[in-house]
């Protein structure tokens, strides 16, 4: 793979549990954006851990090699619609998928999940691994 790519939480825990198909896509890319709403899921799982302190450590090299994307007022209004359609259609999500794919749509760029939830979204190139 190659190009630009966001990731939402579930690939980059399956990416630290090695599962080969995730590191071999991830490591052919060329760049890799992370939400902050994914590094607030992803500490939160390193702060529940057995293992803290190297969790923690772990993300924070990984995310060395990423860029953060950050929401703001135009991430808002992609979050509005985004909500907005889901409610009308009957298809809620979690509200931090809500973020993420706001952000998706919002930079332009395909989100790799392992959710198919996201499908309901109008808009948002997804792509599942």
């Amino acid at each position: 793979m190659s190009g630009s790519i966001i990731l939402d939480t579930n690939i980059v825990i399956k990416f630290f549990g090695g599962d080969k198909h995730i590191i071999d896509n991830i490591t052919s890319t060329e760049l890799i954006y992370i939400p902050t709403i994914v590094y607030g899921e992803l500490f939160y799982g390193a702060y529940n851990s057995k293992n803290v302190k190297s969790n923690i450590n772990r993300l924070e090299q990984y995310f060395k090699s990423c860029e953060c994307l950050e929401c703001n007022f135009e991430t808002s209004k992609h979050y509005g619609n985004i909500k907005s359609n889901l409610k009308t259609a009957g298809t809620p999500i979690p509200e931090n998928d809500i973020w993420i794919a706001a952000l998706s749509i919002q930079h332009n760029l395909p989100l790799v999940s392992s959710d198919s939830h996201f499908k309901y979204i109008a808009g948002l190139k997804l792509i599942i691994w």
